[in-house]
């Protein structure tokens, strides 16, 4: 009974609800319903709340307004699917948020009802996301879905959390009562997954609401993370925006290229960054084309990564530009991509960027890249152009000229401090990595130490002198109000304070640290000097002072004077450089002397008739203008051809023509507008026509009738359809006995699937020249510097491996020249135009480097402006001794400037391979000495002094050396005795067998095979190993075991070798005598006039 009593009903459900809903106490004064009145009064806090009226009729106002709004937002935007806009989530919490209190109006004990109105922070978010893409739509920002959907993320995440915070805090009023602060806890443990437990929900319906919630956020979040993470790569690749406020607080440039490659992306960051002044710039690269992965990979280095901002997208494109703020830039570099294999197409994109950058910004500092030269003109109004095939046939025209051009040019392009090689063992890498160094500054003469004293001197003097105390070579200068630079504008120009000086050093005047240790030595030569030298210095002015009416012609202007010849007592003397200008009749020059010479030669090889003017046929518009060598009468298109007879002549290969000098060789695919740059400097006017060499072209395809109307003026320049695989083709142009063979890149094989491949054939054509024709001067074009390595390959030379690893340690150190001692490269031998990218660079800082380079090549022609050659020293010019007295003897006699010197070294028997170091070994000389392996010729004294006589001796032996060969070894093999069999046999066979192919094919071809350059008639005589084609015997095997290098600007005291190359900036022919004077014509000869023939 007890249990029945105790025991409690079950509530009828009318009363169970009507409680919990309508408040129903008719129950309460019933004792069997206590417990079922706590248990109810226990869960009506979830229902019910305690609601102000003046609140409750605020929430019921605004719910009106709402449900209204969006009726009619849903009628407006009704479109036949009726259950599509009833079912949509922001129309059901519309309807949840604003219908009950609707209700609560008709019956008024509902107003303390419950209603989640925190649901209304969802549509908060609706509201936000669609009032940014208004705003956005209506300032016309499209680039903002990167913003946008961060937005909804933050967004989604904060509603999720505040769903959870009043909805935990509300049921948990059922339970154990949560505070603000502790719901706000308690979610944000649970979404961030560490969940302490230290609270955590009482009550089922606090548990049931989580659960949902956690199933919400697993769902929504992850989508929202995976939209957002792709949107990021997609920025990462694209490259976001550059922010206006940063392009107007810092400095940055663009850099527009069609792809972007590791190496031009490094060639130019080392370049632009190694200026001191442009370290806190900015680098914005737009280009079309995904970023590659090893730009990225590079891009990532935090050297870069806080320097350089990658942008994918066109210059073409408006909204692109605006990313990149381009009209904020302080320039923009357009490059072209020259791995294309239709040029022309690549250069219609060039151009059409270029437009587009000038109609977006203006006012933006334009550098342009080309490639072909016809289509120069189109982007003249930029800043600075630079046109690939017009240095790139200068160049190799000049390679011809004056040897290694190229790597003078390049050298002095490229930013270095000259410390390559200064680890290295070898004295040569020591000297040549330091001369590297140096480049071309320019500063105002009053603001100079350099100059300042040479106010009201002339430009010789200027030169001279500042050479002699400082190491600084003046090149050119520039008057205040002019725009033209004049390379050595001579002995008749006198320098103003206001002239701009251009000069050859290691570093900037403003940079140097020796100024005031160069006025300290000078004050203390003044007090110290002793007596006898101003005495002894005294006299050799004098002497040389008597005889200033003396006319001095380049060709005797290093020769020792007679008068001081003919006494031994002392040294010869040089005369001084005197401040003022300099009578023409006082010096005269080298081309009065030589007229009657050089006039009696023009007869004798032009029978036609030669004259001087300018071309009258230009192959495109903006050619340059120089004056050269001409036919009078232009020869007819049939006689153009090397290898086909015509009614106007009967020759149909080189050798039938009877060259007087011997032919340069070029072999290209097209005959382009840029071989017209390859073919005026070598028939410039201001060189002899007795030393004009003939230039074969030879052509994979015809030529047009354009270019053959333009060449068809010059003498002695021919073309022949073929190719430089076939041996047939290169014998009949003459090969055999060329100068110079040039091989340009191929532009159908510049693009390949794999880098670097490019090369490939071109390499290996070259290498098959290299053995056929050892003796021949091979000039190639490669399209990837890196591929140098590979021309006049020998796997088993152990020098060569050598310098591989200098390279790969000069890389190491961060060295933009770490290929510059492979020797095909020191030599001059191999060439790149992607070397000649740092041009464009550098004109960013240094505006005037294009125009003194293409001075230097010969491009442009100033009035009064040098021009740029070579003089070749011999046995008879070492009463010189050193290059400082060389510079003063050019400067006091013809007006010269030396810029540096081509040297060539023997390589000692150490660096060469074992069967060439034995070579070098037994060389010896009994004729000369009497004696058996004098090893004197490879050896100098401790105090580094060389007897003079010793000197020559040496000079004589490595000759001997060169014509001997490595058909000595052979021959040596009696007086060794023991050694055995020379290790040099089996190469030689192979020489043999190679040089009886070569005889063969022109026994064939009907051609006259030569032996030591005299015809051989007899068929049957034997073709031994001392013989050879005619290839200029005397520099075969001496290219093989020497190398040769460029000193740009050596010291004064270095010394000159036999037989050292000095590259000269020439005074111009026009010379002024006064200013009432017309200016006088003359024409002045190259590098090879002002040498002497041994």
């Amino acid at each position: 009974m007890v249990d029945a009593e105790n025991e409690i009903p079950p509530l009828p459900p009318s009363y169970r609800f009507g409680d919990l809903l309508f408040g129903d106490q008719t129950w309460q004064n019933d004792d069997n319903m206590i417990k079922a009145d706590f248990f109810l009064s226990d869960r009506a806090p979830i229902i019910w709340v305690e609601r102000n009226i003046f609140l409750w009729a605020l929430q019921v106002v605004i719910a009106v307004i709402c449900l209204c709004e969006t009726i009619l937002l849903t009628y407006l935007s009704y479109k036949g699917n009726l259950w599509e806009q009833i079912l949509r989530i922001t129309f059901v919490l519309e309807i949840i948020n604003t219908v009950p209190f609707l209700i609560t109006l008709l019956y008024s004990p509902l107003q303390k009802l419950f209603i989640p109105v925190f649901l209304n922070c969802w549509l908060a978010k609706y509201t936000l996301e669609n009032m940014i893409n208004d705003f956005h739509r209506a300032i016309q920002r499209t680039q903002s879905a990167m913003f946008n959907q961060v937005l909804i993320l933050i967004s989604t995440l904060l509603c999720l959390i505040f769903t959870c915070i009043c909805g935990i805090q509300h049921l948990e009023r059922a339970g154990q009562k949560l505070s603000l602060f502790h719901s706000v806890y308690f979610c944000i443990v649970t979404f961030s997954t560490v969940g302490y437990g230290d609270v955590c929900p009482k009550i089922w319906p606090s548990k049931l609401l989580v659960v949902i919630m956690i199933c919400v956020a697993l769902v929504v979040l992850p989508a929202q993370f995976e939209q957002l993470a792709y949107l990021w790569m997609e920025r990462q690749k694209s490259g976001g925006n550059y922010s206006r406020h940063r392009a107007e607080t810092e400095k940055h440039v663009v850099l527009c290229v069609r792809s972007l490659k590791i190496e031009l992306l490094m060639d130019f960051l080392n370049e632009f960054y190694a200026h001191p002044r442009l370290q806190d710039y900015y680098v914005v690269i737009l280009c079309p084309s995904e970023m590659d992965t090893q730009v990225r990979r590079v891009l990532q280095i935090p050297l870069w990564s806080q320097r350089v901002i990658y942008m994918q997208g066109s210059a073409l494109k408006n909204q692109d530009l605006f990313r990149s703020k381009l009209d904020n830039a302080e320039a923009c570099f357009i490059l072209s991509s020259r791995c294309e294999v239709d040029r022309t197409a690549a250069d219609h994109q060039t151009i059409l960027r270029a437009w587009a950058v000038n109609d977006f910004a203006p006012n933006c500092p334009l550098y342009v890249q080309i490639l072909k030269p016809e289509n120069k003109f189109h982007v003249k109004f930029a800043d600075h152009v630079v046109c690939e095939e017009e240095f790139k046939y200068a160049l190799l025209a000049l390679n011809c000229i004056c040897p290694a051009t190229s790597t003078l040019i390049t050298l002095l392009v490229h930013t270095s401090e000259g410390l390559e090689g200064q680890q290295s063992p070898e004295q040569w890498h020591n000297v040549y990595g330091r001369c590297s160094g140096n480049e071309v500054y320019n500063i105002i003469l009053k603001d100079s130490k350099f100059f300042s004293e040479y106010e009201g001197k002339s430009f010789t003097y200027a030169s001279f002198h500042t050479q002699k105390k400082y190491g600084v070579c003046l090149i050119a200068v520039r008057r205040k109000d002019s725009k033209n630079i004049l390379l050595n504008p001579g002995r008749q120009f006198i320098m103003n304070g206001s002239d701009m000086c251009f000069y050859i050093n290691l570093t900037k005047e403003e940079n140097s640290t020796f100024k005031s240790k160069g006025e300290r030595c000078k004050r203390s030569l003044r007090i110290h000097l002793p007596v006898q030298g101003i005495m002894a210095s005294m006299g050799s002015v004098a002497i040389n002072l008597q005889d200033t009416s003396r006319r001095h012609s380049r060709s005797d202007s290093l020769c020792v004077p007679d008068e001081i010849a003919k006494a031994d007592s002392r040294r010869p003397s040089i005369a001084p450089v005197l401040e003022g200008p300099t009578s023409p009749q006082a010096y005269g020059t080298a081309n009065e002397p030589s007229r009657d010479k050089t006039v009696q030669s023009e007869e004798d090889q032009f029978s036609d008739g030669c004259t001087t003017g300018y071309p009258p046929n230009s192959p495109y518009i903006g050619s340059s203008q120089t004056r050269c060598h001409l036919l009078k009468e232009k020869l007819p298109c049939c006689c153009l051809q090397l290898d086909k007879a015509c009614q106007h002549k009967q020759c149909e290969d080189a050798k039938a023509y009877n060259f007087r000098n011997r032919p340069i060789i070029v072999s290209a695919e097209t005959a382009g507008s840029g071989l017209y740059n390859f073919i005026v400097p070598l028939r410039a006017s201001y060189r002899p026509k007795e030393e004009l060499n003939p230039i074969v072209l030879i052509l994979d395809n015809p030529p047009d009738p354009q270019f053959l109307e333009t060449i068809c003026w010059f003498p002695m320049v021919y073309y022949m359809i073929g190719s430089m695989d076939s041996l047939d083709d290169l014998l009949r142009c003459g090969v055999s006995f060329a100068a110079n063979m040039v091989v340009v890149d191929k532009e159908s094989t510049m693009s390949a699937e794999e880098d670097f491949m490019a090369d490939a054939k071109t390499i290996v054509n070259v290498q098959r020249l290299f053995r056929l024709f050892s003796g021949l001067s091979i000039i190639t074009e490669l399209t990837h510097p890196a591929n140098m390595r590979f021309m006049q390959f020998r796997a088993k030379d152990c020098y060569s491996l050598a310098l591989s690893k200098l390279e790969k340690e000069e890389k190491m150190k961060g060295s933009n020249l770490a290929f510059m001692f492979r020797l095909p490269f020191a030599a001059g031998r191999v060439f790149s135009i992607g070397m000649l990218d740092t041009l464009l660079y550098q004109s960013f800082v240094k505006d005037y480097v294009i125009t003194i380079t293409r001075l230097l090549l010969g491009l442009d022609t100033t009035p009064g402006s040098g021009f740029l050659c070579s003089m070749r020293i011999t046995e008879e010019d070492l009463w010189i001794r050193t290059y400082g007295r060389l510079y003063q003897r050019l400067c006091s006699t013809v007006g010269d400037i030396p810029i540096g010197i081509y040297r060539t070294k023997l390589q000692m028997a150490e660096q060469l391979e074992p069967s060439q170091s034995q070579l070098s070994v037994i060389v010896d000389d009994p004729e000369d000495t009497g004696q058996q392996g004098d090893t004197s010729t490879c050896t100098h004294p401790p105090d580094g002094r060389q007897p003079e006589l010793l000197r020559r001796k040496s000079v004589r032996w490595v000759r001997r050396l060169s014509r001997v060969g490595p058909w000595l070894a052979g021959g040596g093999g009696d007086r060794g005795g023991p050694r055995g069999p020379s290790p040099m046999r089996l190469p030689r066979s192979e020489r043999q067998e190679l040089d009886q192919l070569v005889k063969k094919r022109m026994h064939n071809l009907g051609l006259t095979a030569t032996i030591n350059g005299e015809p051989q008639e007899d068929e049957g005589a034997e073709w031994n190993a001392n013989s050879h084609l005619a290839l200029n015997l005397d520099e075969m095997n001496g290219i093989h075991n020497s190398h040769s290098y460029v000193l740009i600007n050596p010291p004064p005291d270095t010394r000159l070798e036999v037989p050292d190359i000095v590259y000269i900036i020439r005074e111009s022919p026009l010379v002024i005598v006064s200013k009432d004077a017309d200016s006088r014509k003359s024409s002045t000869g190259n590098s090879s006039c002002g040498q002497q023939e041994e």
